[in-house]
């Protein structure tokens, strides 16, 4: 039985947990930054709901957990929002939308000059690297996060963004189907015909973020 244990590849449960936390936090953030911003222009349902919270259980959606650990792109449990409380419905809706990838952004330039500045303690032992490796993962789910939640297909922020130019009746209208584009993403994930755009488009992101990660590492250098 020892030699069973001894035996065992623990590189992917390594693997899994250093996905596990940047992937709680990353969908945490993400909703919190939603139900503020919500606070902020007069919807008080998220705070009233107890989801105003960073208790990354109140955000946890297993199936959308699964998906960004293992696949990259995936989702968390949605922030309610009652856009009626808002003094301009869609305009409110829209911004609000935006705050969660907007969360992931901050965050994936916060990390990487946190890489930057910490990259060499990776080099000093195995707690060093695991710290560090955490961190730039953080930054590259965070990223692929936000780039995912700006497709336009609901109940993706995406779509509230570009429902808000449309017109009223249209804008009711689209916003009934909105469950089916639950079955759409399952399906295109699933599929993998998301992969290579989405993939293309988090790298090109990546690369032009990285100049922050450069940034911390040549303030590092200083001390």
């Amino acid at each position: 039985m020892l030699n069973i244990w001894r035996n065992l590849d623990w590189s992917i449960l390594t693997d899994a947990l250093l996905s596990a936390v940047p992937v709680l936090i990353c969908i945490t953030l993400h909703e919190c930054a939603h139900g503020y911003v919500a606070l902020r222009l007069g919807d008080t349902t998220a705070r009233d709901m107890g989801r105003l919270s960073l208790n990354p259980i109140k955000h946890f959606d297993i199936m959308g957990f699964v998906m960004m650990a293992f696949a990259g792109f995936g989702w968390a449990k949605p922030v309610p929002i009652d856009m009626r409380r808002f003094k301009n419905p869609k305009r409110g809706m829209a911004v609000t939308a935006l705050a969660g990838p907007c969360a992931n952004v901050l965050i994936t330039v916060l990390c990487l000059f946190l890489y930057g500045l910490l990259w060499q303690f990776s080099l000093k032992g195995r707690v060093g690297y695991y710290l560090v490796t955490g961190i730039l993962r953080t930054a590259s789910i965070s990223l692929s996060f936000a780039v995912f939640n700006i497709i336009p297909i609901p109940p993706l922020d995406g779509s509230k963004v570009l429902y808000s130019f449309l017109s009223e009746q249209s804008y009711y209208k689209l916003m009934r189907y909105e469950r089916y584009g639950m079955i759409l993403l399952f399906v295109l994930v699933l599929s993998g015909a998301l992969d290579s755009t989405l993939g293309r488009a988090v790298s090109w992101a990546f690369d032009k973020l990285w100049v922050v990660a450069e940034l911390g590492n040549r303030l590092a250098n200083l001390f």
